[in-house]
């Protein structure tokens, strides 16, 4: 399974992004699907999740900013950045936890400048 994430891009702050992750290859029995964020000099954190059965989570930083959304069927999800303010400066990961393992995306980089 190989998950590819796109999206991220350079925008001023109060702009939107849209991040997409797709997985390919054997895709079967995916369950939780998520986002995380690793900004510079600072540890990987869970951004949000979003389960099989279509339950959302979310850090306290980005609730009602940033909505997860996806199927995890297909080994599709996406991250809908809204409001943006340069602490979201990050790059941004997706996860998928399948039945083989879990399975990292390489991250895309999303940067707000003030």
């Amino acid at each position: 399974v190989q998950l590819q994430a796109s999206g991220g891009g350079s925008v001023q702050a109060g702009g939107s992004l849209r991040l997409a992750c797709a997985a390919s290859g054997i895709i079967r029995s995916i369950g939780l699907m998520r986002w995380d964020r690793q900004a510079p000099g600072k540890p990987r954190e869970l951004v949000a999740a979003i389960s099989s059965g279509g339950e959302t989570t979310y850090t306290d930083s980005v609730k009602g900013r940033f909505t997860i959304s996806g199927d995890n069927a297909k080994g599709t999800v996406f991250l809908h950045l809204r409001n943006l303010t340069p602490e979201d400066t990050a790059a941004y990961y997706c996860y998928a936890d399948t039945s083989l393992g879990g399975f990292w995306g390489q991250g895309t980089l999303v940067t707000v400048s003030s």
